[in-house]
């Protein structure tokens, strides 16, 4: 049975769709929630991959949050051993940051349902490839990454052309939600931090729309989610190839 290690910063952001896809391979999922747990300092070498969620802080808060500082040294870890990586949102973010890329306020929030469009190398990847040609998706975010030099260019939304990469076979970052079902969106819009984000930003998607885009959309996201997560969980459990990295000190 393997292990999976998942890393969560705030409790409205689980692993939505996601966690019934990986108990139902029958993984042992062991969940580190830096919010309740600032100080915790897992076995990397134990666990045959790793899941690191989204949450509201930046990866520049490093200072402040100084797990941050160590989720980036156990994602650089899990890199060096060839184990998979699957970063979600901040944890796409944080991945990106692992490997030398920068991350930066986005010129313009994306909040609600977007269409992601995959690249030329997204629409072949093995992992990403459920999403065809064009696929609703749903996003909460104010930071984006830039690609890793040494990643591939997955997908693009038109308002931000960084959603999506893969390093080497195994590590993959999405700026996007595939996780999100309907009660963890109304969730996100009754969580006050969350609902005054919102509120803050003057755009197309209010709570209304998103409701309406999501009673729309919902199905078609998660019929995709489905595949391209289990597609990721494949990754899961095979042999595993070292990868030797750069040393890098993060803070």
């Amino acid at each position: 049975m393997s292990r999976l290690l998942v890393f969560q910063h705030v409790a409205a952001e689980p692993l939505g769709t996601l966690d019934p896809l990986i108990r139902r391979r029958g993984h042992r999922v062991r969940f580190v929630n830096f919010e309740r747990e600032p100080d915790a300092q897992p076995d990397i070498d134990r666990y045959r991959g790793l899941v690191v969620l989204g949450g509201p802080m930046n990866v520049e808060e490093q200072q402040s949050r100084p797990h941050l500082r160590t989720e980036l040294r156990a994602i650089e870890r899990m890199l060096g051993q060839g184990k998979p990586v699957l970063g979600i949102c901040l944890g796409a973010q944080l991945l990106a940051h692992a490997l030398g890329a920068p991350v930066k306020r986005h010129h313009v929030p994306e909040i609600g349902w977007y269409r992601l469009r995959p690249t030329e190398a997204g629409r072949r990847d093995p992992v990403l490839a459920p999403l065809g040609e064009e696929a609703p998706v749903f996003q909460w975010h104010g930071q984006h990454f830039e690609i890793p030099r040494s990643a591939v260019h997955l997908a693009r939304s038109e308002t931000c052309e960084q959603q999506a990469f893969r390093w080497g076979d195994k590590a993959y970052g999405f700026q996007f939600h595939l996780e999100m079902d309907e009660p963890l969106i109304e969730r996100w819009l009754a969580t006050p931090g969350y609902r005054a984000e919102l509120e803050r930003r003057e755009g197309l998607h209010d709570e209304a729309a998103i409701r309406a885009h999501t009673r729309e959309h919902i199905a078609a996201m998660q019929a995709g989610a489905d595949a391209v997560f289990n597609n990721f969980l494949d990754l899961v459990g095979r042999p595993q190839r070292r990868i030797a990295l750069p040393s890098r000190e993060f803070g």
